[in-house]
């Protein structure tokens, strides 16, 4: 075998799950062979260069053997050797996500307590029934 799917390769390295999973993102354009948007159908041999974008991050791989079955995960990654600039990419992503902050420290008002609920309340009284911002006639 010198020549195999790409969907079959991704799913056989274990870049996606299923076949299935891996069509659908090729046909998103998220998948590269050498330099060009890649078509599921389209044909990999040793030697390739295979871009997979996934969460903002650029997954470069050079194919280094073919395989038309999946099987175990270090099987798998024999499969492709990942290019340098693609592993310091994604070493700084993690560094990024290490170092971040807290998601929940963005929340500066989280939910009213009772005393902040009875406050909302009574300002909301002196609203009235009134749906429009407009002022009433009366005549």
């Amino acid at each position: 075998m010198d020549r195999l799917r790409i969907d079959k390769w991704l799913w056989s390295a274990r870049f996606y799950k299923t076949r299935t999973l891996a069509a659908e993102e090729i046909g998103k354009g998220r998948v590269d062979v050498n330099g060009q948007e890649a078509k599921a159908a389209r044909e990999v041999k040793v030697g390739d260069t295979v871009a997979v974008r996934r969460d903002s991050l650029t997954r470069t791989v050079v194919v280094k053997g073919l395989s038309g079955m999946r099987g175990p995960a270090p099987v798998a990654q024999q499969l492709y050797e990942e290019t340098p600039e693609s592993l310091k990419a994604r070493e700084d992503a993690a560094q990024q996500r290490r170092f971040a902050r807290e998601p929940a420290s963005f929340i500066e008002h989280g939910r009213p307590t009772k005393r902040g609920r009875r406050e909302l309340d009574e300002a909301q009284r002196g609203w009235g029934d009134r749906w429009s911002a407009s002022v009433d006639d009366e005549t």
